[in-house]
C-alpha cells in the first residue's frame, strides 16, 4: 500500500492549487509498472492516492480510506476486480473506472452491471487515465448539485419517467437502478427524444470526452442501459448513433358524421 507518500505531487506541482486536490484516488493494479505510472501521473494532476496490489487490500483499504474514485484492474490476486466492484459498492456508492486487458464487450457489460462507471482497454495512456478520473469526478459533483437542485417535475415517454430532482428512473411504475453515467446518458438521449445522436455527440455531452477513439464506450454504456430500460426503447442507426425511442402521438379518433 502507498499511504506514506499518497499527498506527494510530482513535477513540483502544489495539491492545493491543481484540479485534483484533496480528492483520494485508489489505484487497484497487481502489475508494479502500470500501478506506479498511473499513480504518478495522478499525484501530478494533485490527487492523493493510495494502492493496492490484490482484491481482499483494496476492499481494506477502501473501507478504511473512503476514496472518490476507484481506478480498478479486473484481473486480481485473491479475487477479482469485479468482486473488488460488488463489495465496494456494497459499502458506499463510488465512483469506478474499470481497467481490463481483454477487448471483450461481455467482461465490459459485467463490469457496468456490478457498478463500473467507465472502463479502459490496456494498453491506455496516463493522459487518457487521469482525463477519464477528471469526467467521472466532474459527473459526481454535477449529480450532487442536481440533487440538492429544486427542479419542477419529472420527465414522462410514455411508460419511462426521469426523475432529475433524485436522479431516478422509473419503467412502468417499477424503479430501474442506473449508475451516475447511465443516467447522464440517459437524460442525454431524454432530451432530444426520436432525434438521433451520434456516438461521438453522446461521448462529448455525457463524457466530455471528444476523442472518437472512445466510442466503444457509448456502444457498451447503450447496451448495458437497454438492459434496464427495455431494448425496444432505444433504436439504433447504424453508422451514426442511437435515438430513445417514445411513444408516436396518439391521432384524434373520428367521429361519425363528420
Amino acid at each position: 500500500m502507498d499511504q506514506k507518500n499518497s499527498t506527494q505531487t510530482t513535477g513540483g506541482t502544489a495539491a492545493a492549487t491543481t484540479p485534483g486536490a484533496q480528492r483520494r484516488i485508489l489505484v487497484v493494479e497487481d502489475d508494479p509498472t502500470i500501478v506506479d505510472a498511473i499513480a504518478r501521473r495522478l499525484r501530478a494532476e494533485g490527487f492523493q492516492v493510495q494502492t493496492a496490489g490484490d482484491g481482499p487490500a483494496a476492499v481494506d483499504t477502501a473501507e478504511a480510506w473512503q476514496p472518490d474514485l476507484l481506478v480498478l484492474d479486473v484481473m486480481l490476486p485473491g479475487f477479482d476486480g469485479l468482486e473488488v466492484c460488488r463489495r465496494v459498492q456494497a459499502q458506499r456508492p463510488v465512483p469506478v473506472l474499470m481497467l481490463t486487458a481483454r477487448d471483450d464487450e461481455t467482461d465490459m457489460l459485467v463490469g457496468l452491471g456490478v457498478g463500473a462507471d467507465d472502463y479502459m482497454t490496456k494498453p491506455f495512456s496516463m493522459r487518457e487515465v487521469a482525463a477519464r478520473v477528471h469526467v467521472l469526478l466532474r459527473r459526481v459533483e454535477r449529480a450532487t448539485l442536481a440533487a440538492h437542485t429544486p427542479r419542477t417535475g419529472i420527465l414522462r415517454l410514455g411508460e419511462l419517467e426521469i426523475d432529475h430532482a433524485q436522479r431516478r428512473v422509473r419503467v412502468t411504475g417499477e424503479d430501474v437502478h442506473l449508475t451516475p453515467t447511465e443516467f447522464d446518458l440517459l437524460v442525454c438521449l431524454a432530451h432530444s427524444p426520436r432525434a438521433v445522436l451520434s456516438r461521438e455527440q453522446l461521448l462529448a455531452e455525457v463524457w466530455d470526452w471528444a476523442d472518437a477513439s472512445g466510442t466503444r464506450t457509448v456502444d457498451s454504456h447503450i447496451k448495458a442501459l437497454r438492459r434496464k430500460i427495455g431494448a425496444d426503447r432505444i433504436r439504433t442507426v447504424h453508422g451514426v448513433g442511437y435515438a430513445l425511442e417514445t411513444p408516436a402521438p396518439t391521432a384524434p379518433a373520428a367521429t361519425d358524421g363528420a
